[in-house]
């Protein structure tokens, strides 16, 4: 494999970034998971601008390079990667000797891809089964102490809620805020269906606001499926008539169960994801 580190293609072995970088040394850094379909960044512009978004809360707001895009593509071209997860990150740089950054910014940018299946209406997802959740203890970092929107390398909450899924046979980890109410997933967000409502946690939470789960807000509108946020317990995911996960790698997946309850996915479900699907091959045809 080869990595773009810094403006360079660089093979896999050589992609290395200094013990001085801060993104090392403090997780000062700000990073997107992307899907390439066919050759072709999927909802480029969102993931951009969240980049940027965060990169602005760290305070460098010109960290992301302008050829950044550019620089995915000669990854994924080096490759022969037309299928693809894809990671870019921006840190700030080597700095060293001390917590408060200095203003300068001289940022480290790596891409790293990875090969997945192709996506779309011909296309095999990425899971092979409905998700199997847990809940944890772990609570997810309250806003005031960190802005949820920021996709930072702090991920310390997510791997802690990880961790609690060890000795289990859980996909993912439902984890909740620290009043108990339901935010996300470790790594995706969280869905469900009552009455024929699809609800999903409200972005006053500590939520990240996905990609994938703004992709899906929006086709249930233009399926004219109701759509509520708001705040919801365990209880109310676990007695829910439909849940699932969406997220950049998974695209939708179908919750099978909640701590051991039943859950399953549903009409709901499948119009949501038959219609991301389409919308993804969409992307192939250039549309």
């Amino acid at each position: 494999m080869q990595y773009h580190v810094n403006g360079r293609l660089v093979d896999e072995s050589e992609a290395t970034v200094s013990v001085e970088d801060r993104g090392f040394q403090y997780g000062d850094a700000a990073f997107e998971t992307l899907r390439a379909y066919g050759g072709t960044v999927f909802e480029w512009d969102a993931h951009r601008d969240r980049l940027a978004g965060t990169c602005e809360t760290l305070g460098m707001p010109d960290a992301v390079p302008d050829d950044l895009h550019d620089r995915i593509v000669a990854t994924l071209e080096a490759n022969a990667l037309a299928d693809a997860y894809v990671r870019a990150s921006v840190t700030r740089g080597v700095q060293a000797g001390k917590l408060t950054p200095a203003p300068e910014v001289d940022p480290t940018v790596v891409v790293v891809v990875k090969p997945l299946p192709r996506g779309g209406v011909e296309g095999t997802p990425v899971w092979d089964r409905p998700a199997t959740v847990r809940t944890v203890e772990t609570r997810r970092v309250p806003e005031a102490a960190m802005p949820a929107d920021a996709k930072t390398h702090n991920y310390l909450d997510g791997i802690l809620a990880r961790l609690e899924l060890r000795g289990t046979d859980a996909d993912e980890a439902l984890v909740c805020d620290v009043e108990g109410h339901v935010a996300e997933g470790a790594t995706s967000n969280v869905f469900l269906v009552d009455s024929g409502v699809l609800r999903t946690p409200t972005l006053s939470g500590p939520i990240l606001p996905g990609v994938t789960r703004r992709v899906v807000l929006d086709i249930a509108r233009e399926l004219d499926v109701p759509v509520e946020t708001g705040r919801y317990d365990v209880d109310d995911v676990r007695a829910a008539e439909e849940a699932f996960l969406t997220n950049t790698t998974w695209a939708v997946r179908p919750v099978a169960s909640v701590d051991g309850v039943d859950v399953g996915g549903g009409p709901i479900t499948d119009r949501l994801a038959s219609a991301f699907d389409r919308r993804v091959e969409a992307w192939y045809d250039g549309e």
